[in-house]
């Protein structure tokens, strides 16, 4: 008996010592979560994503190591709503953002909202925001209301009046020079990272640039073969190998998920200043593909199978039941959540549940996708501005987008059918969100399938 109790005590001296073991608990622990965000960076602007003029080592080093999405769409194709998309897992529709906010604007995301950060806390994480904000910039619109323990950035974009740098609740300089902004936020970057190592932790590092005007330190200006937008890229590359090095030397690498995205597509009207599309149609501002399809990557070593490239759809609102999933955390059951799980497409033990999206521009509700198939509302053009890049007028479209990802072969006269039946899905989407802040439904015949929003007047 005495022999059975001294090997039950041996045993269990010899598991507690085992470093499979060790590495077992390590490996549970909960996830720091990096999500990097561009602002206004094209599909066509990375070489993992097949850029041959600008080079982008330690992004592409996500895609190498990590997994690649080609189908990844932002909650809209401008600033605001897609930040808001993105942080609180919801269409920026249901919240009434459906423009950008400026620094004359008294209003924001609304803090009812429930972000990510606020969201982590339930696990004790320690949450930051380094960056770019633009959900409203009075005080009560601020991160450290919404669930961040710290921030600093722009609170806009970087071409909006009275350009500044705060500090938490607080400006603290009104003098910025832009030449050092990516620089700059790195730095606080990798300050949160240092100051946060021995806890989980969640940091938004949300990139002014590449969004015009457009600023490199000396360092990268003349670095590129794409001029000054290109040597803006390689700044920003270099700050994701900065936090790539500093999560290696501190040992945290196998214990952080990395994101990098952005917002949503390239300013196609600021020329050699607004990036590339790639292979998509159009740009920021439109509902086409290149628009609102962000070039977008994970990287979780150990976790995240090496060179994996999923063409199957999602959407920066699935980061937050995603990030829920992995944290161990509740998601909130008295709203609706557009996102979807998508853990397991990124662990590769399942799919994401659902292949349907919704484009937004504005309040107006413009097309649909569901599996391979896009439809969109006939458009009747615009003939551009400084600000926005003339589109011609189209017919209601309707295109395979595994065949025709330019968006250029209108299969709508030839499948009116399968057009229509998507039209008609469509209406039944938009029918489940039900009433949206400030708009209302005005809908067109069948045929066309046209359909708006319009202003409440009362």
């Amino acid at each position: 008996m005495k022999k059975s109790v001294l090997f039950f005590f041996s045993t269990l001296l010899l598991m507690s010592s085992n470093p499979s073991k060790k590495k077992q608990v390590k490996k549970d622990k909960l996830p720091n979560i990096i999500h990097i965000f561009a602002d206004d960076l094209g599909y066509g602007d990375l070489g993992c994503f097949g850029a041959t003029d600008i080079k982008t080592p330690n992004i592409d080093r996500l895609a190498k190591e990590g997994m690649k999405f080609t189908s990844f769409y932002s909650a809209s194709s401008v600033c605001s709503p897609s930040r808001a998309g993105l942080l609180t897992g919801r269409y920026p529709q249901r919240m009434g953002i459906n423009q950008v906010f400026f620094p004359e604007s008294f209003t924001g995301m609304p803090p009812e909202e429930i972000t990510i950060a606020e969201m982590l806390k339930q696990q004790s994480y320690a949450t930051g925001i380094v960056g770019k904000w633009h959900l409203g910039h009075r005080e009560k619109f601020l991160p450290l209301q919404q669930g961040f323990d710290s921030y600093f950035g722009i609170p806009y974009s970087n071409d909006m009046e009275s350009v500044v740098y705060m500090r938490n609740n607080e400006v603290e300089d009104f003098v910025v020079d832009q030449r050092y902004t990516t620089k700059r936020y790195t730095e606080e970057a990798i300050h949160f990272i240092d100051q946060n190592r021995e806890r989980p932790f969640f940091l938004y590092l949300a990139h002014t640039m590449p969004h015009v005007p457009l600023y490199a330190s000396e360092k990268f200006k003349g670095s590129s073969e794409r001029g000054l937008y290109g040597d803006v890229i390689q700044e920003l590359d270099w700050s994701v190998g900065k936090v790539l090095n500093k999560l290696e030397a501190l040992g945290l690498l196998e214990d952080t998920l990395v994101i990098f995205s952005s917002d949503n597509g390239p300013w196609l009207v600021m020329e050699d200043h607004g990036g590339s599309a790639g292979p998509l149609r159009e740009g920021k501002q439109y509902t086409f593909e290149g628009g609102i399809r962000a070039p977008t990557l994970a990287m979780w070593k150990g976790k995240i199978a090496p060179g994996t490239v999923t063409e199957s759809l999602a959407t920066q609102m699935d980061w937050f039941p995603t990030i829920a999933s992995l944290a161990h955390t509740e998601i909130p059951k008295d709203r609706p959540i557009d996102g979807s799980d998508i853990a397991p497409v990124l662990l590769g033990t399942g799919e994401r549940q659902g292949d349907s999206f919704l484009f937004f521009s504005g309040a107006e509700l413009q097309g649909y996708r569901k599996g391979d198939w896009k439809v969109k509302n006939a458009y009747q053009g615009f003939d551009g501005n400084q600000w926005v890049k003339r589109v011609a007028p189209h017919d209601s479209l309707l295109v395979n987008l595994k065949k025709d990802l330019g968006e250029q072969n209108n299969l709508y006269r030839s499948q009116k059918e399968k057009a229509l039946a998507l039209f008609s899905e469509m209406r039944n989407e938009l029918d489940k969100m039900g009433p949206l802040p400030l708009s209302q439904v005005v809908q067109g015949d069948d045929d066309t399938s046209h359909f708006m929003y319009l202003e409440q007047k009362n």
